[in-house]
């Protein structure tokens, strides 16, 4: 080891050296010493879900959706997984070139239950090269709709934890500005989004608000909090929902009314089902 303070006890410094994390001679750098702590804080969130899943006898297995270079699913991998003889973790992305890199560096770390599909997360869904029931799923900025299909995903799966931090919610607003005009003749509350940033920052306000109820309508219970410093950026929120069993009474009806309020039942399809 390195003897780096923030490099965990048998930790890979191989892994680190290929994520870019540590240099080549094993140092640790100001802006990768920041990332490092972005990713431990990350893995914070999601040892729990890991440890809850395997105290409770579970194979477990964890579907990273829109993967890219995998960091997330190495490192949740090195730190928890290498050691047990259970665990599986998939990685999905769009970008063949990630792919192959991430299969190589699995192959030469001996990470055997790591596998990486070269999938759009809406392939996912029908793909029978992943298990028909998982654990967890993750989506960590999957942009746009990109995370509507994780969802969707993760409720065809059953999945008991869902830990998503959405990015780039371009349809919402771009509904709202559609309709902008019919919206601002029927009632006040359009002024909310009349000017284009505004529309921006609502609509990606109301996407992962009519995301979490429709956690809820299919019983999740959801917790919504800051992932802080994960990006200097104003995408910061993180969604974690644990499958209950019982959806909760109104989600699905506030739903509805929120997207007919908002001038928006042609989005039905995309948030209430």
């Amino acid at each position: 080891m390195s003897g780096i303070p923030e490099i965990r006890p048998g930790q890979s410094t191989e892994l680190l050296k290929e994520l870019h994390i540590l240099t080549r001679d094993g140092r640790l750098n100001q802006d990768s010493r920041r990332k490092l702590k972005q990713v431990y804080h990350l893995c914070q969130f999601i040892e729990p879900l890991l440890t809850e899943v395997l105290a409770d006898g579970g194979e477990l297995t964890l579907v990273d959706h829109g993967a890219g270079k995998s960091y997330l699913g190495f490192i949740l991998y090195d730190l928890y997984l290498k050691a047990r003889e259970e665990g599986r973790v998939f990685g999905i992305e769009t970008r063949a070139g990630l792919v192959d890199k991430s299969r190589e560096l699995a192959r030469r770390l001996e990470f055997s239950r790591m596998e990486f599909l070269n999938l759009a997360v809406a392939d996912a869904i029908i793909s029978p090269n992943l298990p028909g029931q998982v654990d967890i799923v993750t989506a960590l900025h999957a942009c746009d709709t990109a995370t509507d299909d994780a969802i969707r995903f993760a409720l065809q799966r059953r999945a008991r934890f869902i830990v998503l931090a959405p990015c780039c919610q371009a349809e919402v607003a771009a509904a709202l500005r559609r309709h902008k005009v019919a919206s601002l003749a029927r009632t006040a509350l359009a002024e909310i989004w009349r000017h284009p940033i505004h529309s921006r920052e609502f609509g990606s306000h109301v996407t992962n608000v009519l995301r979490c109820l429709l956690l809820e309508a299919n019983g999740y219970q959801v917790t919504v909090t800051e992932l802080v410093g994960w990006e200097h950026s104003m995408k910061n929120e993180l969604i974690i929902a644990r499958r209950e069993g019982g959806p909760r009474g109104n989600a699905r009806d506030r739903q509805l009314w929120i997207l007919r309020e908002l001038g928006l039942d042609e989005l039905q399809t995309r948030f209430a089902y």
